[in-house]
């Protein structure tokens, strides 16, 4: 089996992206649901004992990270088989040596394992509950903002798509009266707005005030609601500025019939959106619905990453892989070592992500596409790329030095941890880890 899996795979460096192909029918699993399997038993056992160790299991040298690299792809490579015998060993053997607080390749091998665990067992499984139980909203919620007051990764996001629509609404004042009509089809606890709310009420005047009005969507009234008093709390502290929020559940009757502001700039928030549509015919009645409302700019943030040979497991294992040591890498340039916060990021914010990415893995939604796609797609429905300006680019590099902490940064936002790419001529910029590229913003306006 560890020839088949291949001895190139060894050298894979975590930190740094690549796509390996791996050609494997599509089969259907023979799921684990004896409760009484001796296996199974000695797997939690083995399991239990990694969650309750302690940080000192850390600092790994490359020879044993690559030794977990390797056990993982040889379990993947066993679960993708339905080889029942090779994964519980090789499960045993994984349990053995991550840790949910150690190195960074401990720690993300951890919700690696958990994944390929769960995606061997039955969904009836009190077991299977147990290891693929999400957190709980306010669990969730937390996580959440602390990522994003820890990390540049969604500040990045936020940022950079706030302002294309700042500059968007600049271009329209002629005409629009001073309203700004903004579109978020994924409004994500609204953490996005406070920094475009201020940047409004640092243009507006009491003799010129500013209009904003939110469409937002989510996932659940009760968050829609907890979202529209945040934002509202917040907008009232500037007078100079007039807000309102509308917040709708996704997928509901409302989400086909969007109303615009009349006589008001409208600008369409697609951040990290499309990639949960299950389907290319959902991406493109969103885009053609989107296309409809003639908006002033559309700003796309998505994940990188590449289908590569959708229908194999194994290529998109190995992709997540990747990704995410990227991710659980970058983490500790944030956070310093046995953090509590980090360890709550990842559990109920990243870790969650890759149990579910993992066990997933037969559904054809959720997945990540590099920019090269994502620029196709929009133009093939009539959009065309904004450049990015210098202002976007200048506050990205300002956030990486404002963030990072042991990156060693140069005034031009590049260095040995965060950097900043402007890719597509200037169309495109992007947030990497070393040289991995983990988001990119784009911004669009319909082709004339």
């Amino acid at each position: 089996m560890q020839e088949e899996v291949g001895e190139d795979l060894l050298s894979l460096r975590l930190s740094i992206g690549g796509v390996y192909h791996f050609d494997q029918p599509t089969k259907k699993r023979k799921r684990i649901d004896d409760p009484n399997d001796k296996n199974l038993m000695l797997l939690l056992q083995t399991r239990d004992r990694m969650t309750q160790l302690s940080c000192n299991r850390h600092g790994m040298a490359d020879e044993k990270g690559l030794q977990l690299v390797r056990l993982l792809l040889l379990c993947a490579t066993a679960v993708d088989r339905n080889d029942r015998s090779s994964a519980a060993d090789l499960l045993r053997q994984l349990y053995r040596n991550v840790s949910l607080s150690g190195s960074p390749i401990q720690r993300v091998t951890a919700y690696f394992t958990d994944g390929l665990m769960a995606s061997f067992m039955s969904k009836n499984s009190s077991f299977y509950s147990s290891i693929m139980a999400d957190p709980s909203p306010a669990e969730e919620f937390s996580a959440f903002t602390s990522f994003c007051l820890a990390s540049p990764y969604y500040q990045f996001a936020h940022f950079t798509a706030n302002q294309a629509i700042f500059e968007a609404f600049e271009e329209d004042e002629k005409w629009n009266s001073g309203c700004l009509h903004v579109i978020d089809f994924d409004v994500s606890y609204g953490l996005q707005w406070p920094s475009l709310i201020q940047s409004l009420s640092d243009k507006a005047t009491n003799e010129k005030p500013i209009n904003l009005l939110i469409t937002g969507f989510g996932k659940s009234m009760e968050e829609l609601k907890d979202t529209e008093k945040r934002l509202s709390s917040f907008a009232s502290g500037f007078r100079n500025l007039f807000f309102k929020f509308e917040g709708r559940l996704r997928g509901g009757k409302g989400q086909g019939e969007i109303q615009v502001q009349k006589n008001s700039t409208v600008a369409v928030n697609l951040v990290f959106y499309l990639h949960s549509l299950k389907s290319y015919s959902d991406i493109c009645t969103t885009l053609t619905q989107i296309n409809e409302l003639n908006p002033s700019v559309v700003t796309l943030v998505e994940k990188e990453g590449s289908r590569g040979n959708p229908n194999s497991f194994l290529s998109r294992f190995m992709e997540s892989l990747q990704y995410f040591a990227a991710m659980f890498d970058s983490l500790d340039d944030c956070l310093p070592a046995r953090n509590k916060e980090r360890l709550r990021i990842e559990k109920n914010h990243l870790g969650t992500e890759i149990r579910h990415a993992v066990k997933d893995e037969e559904e054809k939604g959720c997945r990540y596409e590099r920019l090269e796609t994502w620029k196709a797609v929009m133009e093939r429905y009539r959009f065309e790329g904004v450049r990015m300006s210098s202002r976007s680019v200048s506050q990205a590099k300002l956030l990486l030095k404002i963030t990072s902490h042991s990156s060693a940064m140069d005034d031009h936002g590049t260095g040995t941890g965060f950097r900043i790419f402007e890719r597509d001529e200037g169309n495109a910029l992007s947030l990497g880890w070393q040289d991995t590229h983990l988001i990119t913003a784009t911004a669009w306006r319909r082709s004339s």
